[in-house]
């Protein structure tokens, strides 16, 4: 079986999913938040998806969402969570554990 060579390697990437309801302020402030955070910490090493809870309620159960918007992040491990607008980025950067890309 052959593998696909690694771009990055799994511990450098992150994945985060993006609860939200709707297009309300708090949610569109939620996703230009983490897009600025990501660009400004990952640079390219991140995925985010954004899943809307008014159209797919269901995927609320599999992350345990009770408010939102909520940021989850799934890669790497573990699993950690931040509730609200993440418009206190300083508190984002420390609850998610995102280091900053050096560069070489």
């Amino acid at each position: 079986m052959k593998r696909r060579p690694a771009k990055t390697p799994r511990r450098d990437f992150y994945r985060l999913r993006l609860y939200i309801a709707g297009q309300t302020p708090n949610s569109i402030a939620a996703i230009d938040n983490l897009k600025k955070i990501c660009e400004d910490k990952l640079r390219g090493k991140y995925r985010i998806e954004v899943v809307d809870l008014l159209e797919k309620p269901q995927l609320a159960k599999g992350d345990q969402i009770i408010a939102i918007p909520t940021l989850v992040r799934r890669l790497p491990p573990p699993v950690k969570k931040i509730i609200g607008n993440l418009s206190k980025t300083e508190s984002v950067i420390v609850g998610l554990d995102l280091q900053p890309v050096t560069l070489e």
